[in-house]
């Protein structure tokens, strides 16, 4: 009798398993939790001459496997670090992988805006894949056309729900005509979409350079802050100044108090001091990159760390089921 079934079985992928990195520990044993699993062993080795090693506790052969792995500082090494345990699970034969990058290193680098420079971005990308990720997932990468970068389906994910959340509930109630300022007008779609979420106004900070200042500076408002709480908005905040001449010009303005809210506290060099030392009420980000604990307590109580833990844990969950994500937002 002719056999007339395919030659290769069609399967589903097989159960979830979560390796994590080392950058940012915390967050990965949150995501476990919240999928009631626990993280599955590895070694990661940094030899003496800074060559890193990386080695399963178990096969992973045809299972569905997540790297979680922030790319913040130390960058070359956390993104190494990633790239290595992408291949050593390629490797092992798993079905399906997944980068899972809370925090997305080099997304500054997006464009050729001046001669003789590279895509940083896009290199990356193209690393990741080669690597062996099948699937990335990340949240609030700085510039958006990074998703055509990536040859490999992902989920760009933002947290901005999540910490426009927590100002609903906790802070909305008790402001005295609250308004939205972003930084600059490159944020301003980011900022509008913010400001119509908790249903009040949204004023705008233009910049521009000033003669042949290599920075630009903040110069107006666009909108009204006289006599209003604030609440600043942003991506990430990397060395704080643009943060600092916004609260500047807040306070020039007429401002009352000063509310900053952004994802990815990437805090370069001294930008916790100096945060810490501007006249702010509150600060809410999020646990894409893990905060030091000494910066921590520069800020006291003004610090809310809400994380993205369950969030990319019901990614994950959607993801291997092959139910809709956008579910998730409304969408």
């Amino acid at each position: 009798m002719k056999n007339n079934s395919p030659k290769h079985e069609i399967k589903g992928y097989g159960e979830i398993r979560l390796f994590a990195g080392t950058a940012s520990p915390e967050l990965a044993d949150k995501i476990a939790e919240y999928l009631k699993t626990k993280l599955c062993g590895r070694d990661i080795i940094l030899f003496p001459n800074d060559n890193l090693f990386v080695k399963l506790h178990r096969s992973v052969r045809g299972q569905d496997v997540y790297v979680i792995q922030t790319t913040s500082r130390p960058v070359q090494q956390n993104l190494m670090e990633l790239l290595i345990s992408l291949q050593t699970i390629r490797l092992d034969s798993a079905a399906r992988i997944t980068a899972v990058i809370p925090y997305l290193c080099y997304s500054r680098s997006d464009k050729k805006d001046q001669p003789r420079v590279p895509i940083t971005s896009r290199l990356v990308a193209d690393m990741i894949e080669v690597a062996g990720a099948d699937r990335y997932m990340t949240l609030d990468p700085h510039a958006g056309q990074i998703q055509g970068f990536f040859s490999i389906p992902g989920d760009v994910l933002t947290a901005s729900y999540i910490t426009e959340e927590y100002i609903k509930d906790n802070l909305l109630d008790k402001l005295t005509n609250p308004v939205v300022m972003t930084v600059d007008l490159g944020f301003a779609k980011k900022g509008r979409n913010f400001s119509e979420g908790l249903g009040i106004p949204v004023a705008f900070i233009e910049k521009r350079r000033v003669a042949n200042d290599s920075k630009a500076k903040a110069l107006t408002i666009i909108g009204d802050v006289k006599d209003r709480d604030v609440i600043i908005v942003d991506d990430e905040v990397d060395t704080g100044g643009s943060i600092a001449q916004a609260i500047n010009l807040a306070r020039e303005n007429g401002a009352r108090n000063i509310y900053l809210t952004f994802i990815h506290p990437v805090f370069s060099s001294d930008a916790a001091e100096k945060l810490a030392a501007l006249d702010i009420t509150e600060i809410i980000t999020t646990d894409t990159v893990p905060i030091p604990e000494e910066s921590k307590a520069l800020f006291g109580n003004r610090l809310t760390v809400c994380t993205v833990a369950p969030l990319l844990a019901e990614v994950i969950l959607r993801a291997h089921e092959g139910r809709s994500v956008g579910e998730l937002f409304d969408e």
